[in-house]
């Protein structure tokens, strides 16, 4: 039964860290190194991270500047971003590489937190799904006589109160992600 609940516990865990990294990647408005994380191009024969190339630096809020140490990869990591889709017109000046964070407009941040909401929903799901299939375990460990009906009643408990502490951790999580989303 511990092992069981250990296990549930690492992968709510793990789903809250995708969910995390799902949020970082979400656009503020703000300038973010982590929008450039899944951003690779083809450097000699191999998809390489583009920030495993270049030197990226954030000298003001709404501006990112990504140095390549290579200039021949310039213009590789400038079309990766535009591939990429993440809402930022690169303007490469043949040295560096700007990445200039328009202000969002009211619409847009309102769009912005609709996704937030989305991809909260999708994590609660998750973990919800996660403690379906705790309670399934302890259903069949009393079916199979191994714990009496007082042990999987607590069980059921256990595994209902980590799930909403995930819950409540993923509620946290997006009620600051909206904040943020919503600052002028």
């Amino acid at each position: 039964m511990e092992n069981i609940k250990t296990n549930t516990k690492e992968k709510m865990l793990k789903s809250f860290e995708a969910l995390l990294h799902q949020f970082s990647k979400v656009r503020t408005g703000r300038a973010s190194a982590s929008i450039l994380d899944d951003v690779r191009i083809n450097y000699y024969g191999q998809p390489t991270p583009v920030k495993q190339l270049c030197n990226i630096s954030i000298p003001e809020a709404r501006t990112i500047i990504v140095q390549p140490w290579d200039k021949t990869t310039l213009a590789d990591i400038e079309k990766a971003i535009l591939a990429a889709n993440i809402g930022i017109t690169p303007d490469n000046d043949g040295n560096v590489i700007r990445l200039p964070f328009q202000p969002l407009t009211e619409d847009k941040r309102k769009d912005i937190v609709k996704n937030i909401k989305k991809i909260s929903e999708e994590a609660r799901i998750n973990i919800r799904n996660l403690r379906r299939d705790a309670n399934e375990a302890g259903k069949k460990m009393k079916k199979d006589s191994e714990i009496s009906e007082d042990e999987e009643k607590k069980f059921l408990k256990e595994v209902q109160d980590i799930t909403d502490e995930w819950i409540k951790k993923i509620d946290e999580a997006e009620k600051a992600k909206e904040l943020e989303i919503m600052e002028v």
